[in-house]
């Protein structure tokens, strides 16, 4: 692709040298499994997990006479993540042969597409932020290309004292390799890029993001220069599979490459790995360019194409994606920026507070899933996937409180019940008697209690009038928690002559 600056150089995202200023160049390529029941040209098995060898076929196998007859729904799925990255639909593209040798391409070369493309030009948006003022940093990061391809096997190394053995079940899976612009200038601006990018392929369906299974890992490709001059030689780091060593891996490149350069070397092109251990990349190999590969029409593939109606037919159905989720929640639910991008970050984690906000205010539910139960799963290593916490039960929670059943701090204790023994919110109040006290004889009785106790506070507040909240504390602490703090609070105040 030809390269394009597009950014203007921004100092605080400078890298400071020993000889002066840097700027670091990121742009990723990303491999998404496309998520289908069988792979890019044959029937075989997708799914994850099952025996070495077992998923394959004898098109994924390069037994002779053997020929690849495309999935459409793979092709259904390259779209609508071309559309979900406000991309250039190409109706006509084309499949290649990428030559290469490795053990693990039974074929000797790749199927993929080099110079047609399914998908060309889109964007992905990215915030940064918040800053100390609150403020998030939008940015838009170019999307060069999408393109189908098929994966390859796995080579096992750690089964045999001498000998490597070789996993087919990969290969002729279906990828989708997503080509961004050398648009990104900092490891947060990645780390951003490909979060958003996750989230936008699980909105869509189109893959399931788990990098921990491999069916999404990236290519981060790395250079540095002066700011204001050219690009400069890149670095390749090969099969990054988590967002966290994405941004480990950048840093530790960039300055590897500014140290190299400082010392008055040269950087060579050159393909790289991440060790996630060390928090080092070491080299792997030279890099190849596009002509190393050979690349040629394969001739057993006619070109694909489709027209405008297969398009808009799968436009239709596309969900409402992060950004659009989260304009519709700070405009109708009144949600900060910050509440309402965390809340999008997920589809899961989207759907739950959907749920538990319905028929209810919107910042109550939001502060109830971003505070208390995410909060809870993370301290518990859990996804929302696995909350023990049912968006009916968090829901059943809030309506306690705002029916005056409990209070806020009797809400958190209930809560943490349901989150290690379950049950139905309104029966557990009952049950072990958590009712806030709302009997307004009662709570002037522990008023009157406190006040007689503590004349020394009494002669205090009458200078600092602030110092009331010592008494609502106080009694609140002598009913358990469970007088109405409103309550509390008025009668504290009448009772030491505080005027509202």
């Amino acid at each position: 692709m030809t390269l394009v600056d597009v950014r203007t150089p921004d100092p605080k995202r400078f890298i400071p040298g020993a000889t002066g200023d840097w700027e670091v160049i990121v742009g990723m390529e990303v491999h998404a499994q496309v998520l289908s029941n069988s792979k890019l040209f044959s029937g075989a098995s997708t799914e994850f997990g099952k025996p070495q060898n077992s998923n394959v076929s004898l098109v994924d196998a390069a037994m002779p006479g053997m020929l690849p007859v495309i999935n459409e729904e793979c092709v259904r799925q390259a779209v609508r993540t071309g559309l979900g990255l406000k991309a250039q639909i190409n109706k006509r593209s084309l499949f290649d042969r990428k030559n290469y040798f490795y053990p693990d391409l039974p074929q000797g070369y790749q199927i993929s597409q080099f110079k047609d493309p399914i998908v060309g030009e889109g964007k992905i948006v990215i915030s940064l932020g918040p800053d100390r003022q609150g403020q998030f940093e939008d940015i838009e990061i170019g999307i060069e290309r999408l393109h189908l391809e098929q994966d390859a096997g796995k080579s096992l190394h750690d089964q045999h004292a001498t000998m490597s053995y070789v996993d087919l079940n990969r290969s002729g899976v279906a990828l989708m390799e997503i080509v961004s612009k050398p648009d990104m200038r900092s490891s947060d601006e990645a780390k951003a890029y490909m979060t958003k990018l996750r989230s936008i392929v699980r909105y869509l369906g189109t893959c399931d993001g788990n990098m921990d299974e491999g069916s999404m890992r990236a290519d981060v490709n790395v250079s540095v220069r002066r700011p204001g001059e050219g690009f400069g030689t890149r670095c390749e780091i090969k099969n990054v599979n988590s967002i966290r060593f994405i941004g480990q891996a950048i840093e530790y490149e960039a300055r590897r490459q500014i140290g190299i350069l400082e010392d008055g070397g040269t950087i060579e092109q050159e393909t790289r790995l991440f060790d996630p251990n060390k928090g080092e990349t070491r080299s792997m190999r030279s890099k190849e360019d596009a002509h190393d590969y050979r690349y040629f029409p394969d001739p057993d593939l006619l070109p694909l194409e489709f027209d405008d109606a297969f398009v808009s037919a799968l436009a239709v159905d596309l969900p409402e994606l992060p950004d659009d989720k989260k304009e519709r929640f700070v405009r109708e639910l009144g949600l900060s920026i910050y509440d309402a991008s965390v809340l999008v970050s997920e589809k899961a984690i989207a759907d739950y507070f959907e749920a538990v906000a319905a028929g209810r205010d919107g910042k109550t539910a939001a502060n109830w899933v971003i505070n208390d139960l995410l909060g809870a799963l993370n301290r518990t290593g859990k996804d929302i996937e696995q909350t023990p916490v049912s968006p009916a039960q968090l829901g059943a929670i809030i309506d306690l409180i705002k029916a005056g059943t409990i209070s806020g701090k009797i809400a958190k204790d209930l809560f943490e019940i349901v989150l290690t023994e379950g049950g139905d919110p309104a029966e557990i109040v009952e049950a072990r008697g958590m009712k806030q006290v709302t009997d307004t004889g009662a709570i002037e009785k522990a008023v009157d209690e406190i006040i007689a106790a503590n004349p020394d506070q009494v002669e205090k507040v009458k200078a600092k009038p602030t110092l009331a909240a010592w008494f609502v504390g106080q009694v609140m602490k002598a009913t358990g928690g469970k007088a109405n703090p409103q309550a509390v609070q008025a009668l504290v105040k009448a009772k030491l002559g505080i005027e509202e």
